[in-house]
């Protein structure tokens, strides 16, 4: 964006210059596309930072109905930047603009009353009328009608209405004729009169008279600001040409201001920042405003450079005709291109509204780039593939590569080695857990977040279900695990998904969950615990299917019962007439081998297999290369090396134990071949299958790749 922006703007980015303009006067709506922690407002904010006070600067933040009591974010003294100002309708966020422009454009006199006249209140109602004041208060003191603290203006401008209201009424009932007032809503009316004794109202309502056509027989009779505030309160369609009639008025309004003075001196157009534009208020701003720029014979064609960003990507259906371009794209080509290059970025390639926006996903980061994050920290006390490893488990994610960059570094200057096991029990700098601070930035709502911590145990939505009506998760929806979903699709983390698909599809947010759920994990004889959850998942899946044996292992695997899954694998194993298949061993094998790891604690060993260990410690990688085998006595030799071969593959299904960072990974790999070869030998009619499997898993094992489950010789 540092190098799109200056050719839109005319001022470059990391320094006070001019720059020449690129676009001419159509310029395209950039808007930054992406999941949740891709960067998306950060590139706002970045964008701030370096043009405040540069240009005329709006920077609003677009919140969806219900939450905009966000308070605006507070900004240090020494800080550079304009906070995001929340707005939750399209009204107000023109307001929060016009605010923001206002003083280096002047006086909206044409916009400003068309904004007064659509706001009001209901008579008696103190907490509409409240808000309302502090937001005209606010537009008050952005355009020098009046002065001193938002607080004092807006108390005294409810009073001078308050005022103006009693006295229409006191007037009418004495049978005295009120100016303006023609019977419409008297809180308009009264707004509308107190605006006019600070500033006249004549333009304003030429202008808009002159938009909109008015009832036979009434022409000259109707106020065109109150007829503007009736049409707008209709709703439908008189909202929607209200609005339009809004959008034109600004858009006019700000290329007078960029008369011949200042296209002389090349002043730059002002720079508007929204933020969270996917919110109904933010996506009403930009579809008029496209349509207006799309009108072939517009009376003014304004060059604003607006930077918007949307949560997830833009349906081909609802944006037909506008231009993708990957970042790269993006990237200046140095010598004289740069114009030629700017008409490769953008144009207009069609009539549509959609043919003005300019569509740039940001994508996640580099492992590189994760690397330079890292650098800030002591070489000497972090895993040579530690950037590797943060970058495998969170993808790029800019969020949480960021937040875990930080602890890292934060841990190498507390003198702590930190090992790519340790990541997701580091601390950040104010000592809170990092998958805490994660999950609470990525999934901000508590509640589905609660219940995302259990359901994300169970293997889909249906086992969820049962698992949330078992735990007798409460919550207004009928289906909680209907409901987390839900959100998680609203979340843009994953689309609508069958029954039978895992509840979360990310991995990053499936292993933050799970590992916070590790964490948090409450005593084991408490139903949350993670041992009852894993208990009753077992037999869940016992009892609603016999094909689902590798789930009820897994589960029994999760819960620390390493005893009971080597034992059913070894029985079936060593049946002499084998009900089930190889292929259905080795799946077992395999998918209960994926298991979480149950919480650390200090307990014995469990050699009961009917009983869930209550505490557990991690030995994976000794036992499976056979250092506590005086623990198996009890078991034959291909039990012990089930029992080998079961914590070898479960130790390489972390995520860090890639064959390329963990040397220890690499012999596990190694030794998974091993004790297939050895379990190929001791099966008359297994061999075959076996020993595919000892060659296939290990590659597979290395590459990060699903092992694959060979067929029998008569299968």
């Amino acid at each position: 964006m540092s190098s799109l922006i200056p050719s839109l703007t005319g001022l470059a980015y990391d320094e006070r210059a001019r720059r020449k303009r690129e676009f001419g006067d159509d310029v395209p709506v950039v808007l930054l596309t992406g999941q949740h922690g891709l960067g998306r407002s950060a590139v706002l904010d970045g964008l701030a930072r370096h043009y405040d006070r540069r240009l005329p600067l709006a920077h609003v933040r677009v919140v969806a109905p219900g939450t905009a009591s966000v308070p605006v974010p507070v900004v240090p003294a020494d800080t550079e930047g304009v906070p995001a100002a929340p707005a939750a309708e399209f009204v107000q966020v023109l307001e929060r603009i016009v605010c923001a422009l206002a003083p280096g454009l002047g006086l909206f006199p044409v916009l400003l009353p068309g904004l007064f006249a659509v706001s009001g209140w209901f008579l008696g109602d103190a907490d509409e009328r409240d808000a309302v004041c502090v937001r005209q208060a606010r537009l008050l003191i952005a355009c020098g009608l009046l002065a001193g603290a938002e607080r004092d203006v807006a108390r005294q401008w409810s009073e001078r209405v308050e005022a103006s209201i009693a006295d229409a009424a006191g007037a009418s009932a004495a049978g005295v004729a009120v100016e303006d007032d023609d019977g419409s809503q008297p809180v308009t009316a009264a707004i509308l009169r107190e605006l006019q004794s600070l500033r006249g109202l004549v333009t304003a309502r030429h202008w808009y008279a002159q938009r909109h056509t008015t009832p036979d027989g009434a022409t000259g009779k109707l106020d065109a600001l109150l007829e503007l505030g009736r049409r707008f309160h209709r709703g439908g369609d008189y909202q929607h040409a209200v609005e339009n009639t809004l959008m034109a008025a600004f858009l006019e309004e700000v290329a007078t201001a960029y008369g011949w003075v200042r296209s002389m001196n090349r002043e730059p157009w002002p720079l508007i920042l929204l933020d969270e534009a996917h919110a109904p208020a933010g996506q009403r701003f930009l579809d008029l405003l496209l349509e207006h720029r799309a009108t072939a014979r517009r009376p003014h064609r304004d060059r604003i450079t607006v930077v918007a960003t949307r949560l997830g990507d833009v349906p081909q259906d609802e944006a037909p005709q506008a231009v993708r371009r990957e970042l790269a794209d993006l990237l200046p080509t140095g010598g004289g291109a740069r114009r030629k290059q700017a008409a490769a970025i953008w144009q207009r390639a069609g009539h549509d509204p959609s043919a003005g926006l300019l569509v740039v996903p940001l994508t996640p980061l580099s492992r590189d780039e994760v690397l330079s994050m890292l650098d800030r920290a002591s070489v000497r006390l972090l895993h040579p593939h530690l950037a590797s490893a943060l970058h495998s488990l969170t993808g790029g994610h800019p969020a949480a590569s960021t937040v875990l960059c930080e602890a890292v570094v934060h841990a190498a200057r507390q003198n702590r080695k930190v090992a790519p096991r340790d990541l997701l029990d580091l601390p950040t700098a104010q000592g809170r857990p990092v998958t805490q601070v994660l999950l609470e930035d990525l999934l901000p709502d508590r509640r589905q977040r609660d219940r995302l911590l259990v359901l994300c145990l169970a293997r889909d939505n249906e086992t969820a279900e049962a698992l949330a009506e078992n735990l007798r998760l409460d919550g207004p929806e009928q289906l909680p695990a209907n409901a987390a979903a839900q959100y998680l699709v609203q979340r843009q983390w994953q689309q609508t998904v069958p029954a039978e698909a895992p509840l979360v599809e990310s991995r990053l947010l499936q292993a933050l969950l799970v590992h916070e759920a590790r964490r948090t994990s409450p005593p084991p004889d408490d139903p949350h615990s993670w041992h009852q959850i894993h208990r009753f998942l077992h037999l869940h899946h016992v009892q609603r299917s016999a094909n689902e044996e590798a789930d009820a292992l897994r589960h029994s695997l999760a819960a620390g019962n390493a005893a009971r899954v080597v034992d059913m694998l070894a029985d079936e194993f060593g049946a002499e007439e084998a009900e089930q298949s190889v292929q259905h061993w080795l799946q077992c094998l395999r998918d209960c081998a994926t298991a979480p790891t149950p919480p650390s604690g200090i307990a014995e060993w469990s050699m009961n297999a009917h009983e869930d260990a209550v505490g557990w410690s991690d030995h994976r990688m000794e036992i499976a290369l056979g250092e506590h085998a005086a623990r198996y006595a009890h078991l034959d030799e291909a039990g012990r090396c089930i029992n080998r071969l079961l914590h070898a593959l479960w130790y390489l299904s972390e995520p860090y134990a890639d064959p390329v960072i963990d040397p220890d990974a690499e012999t596990l790999c190694q030794a998974v071949g091993d004790e297939l070869g050895y379990l190929s030998r001791r099966h008359r009619t297994w061999y075959a299958a076996l020993g595919r499997a000892a060659r296939d898993w290990p590659a597979a094992a290395r590459k990060r790749q699903v092992l694959p489950v060979p067929a029998s010789e008569g299968s």
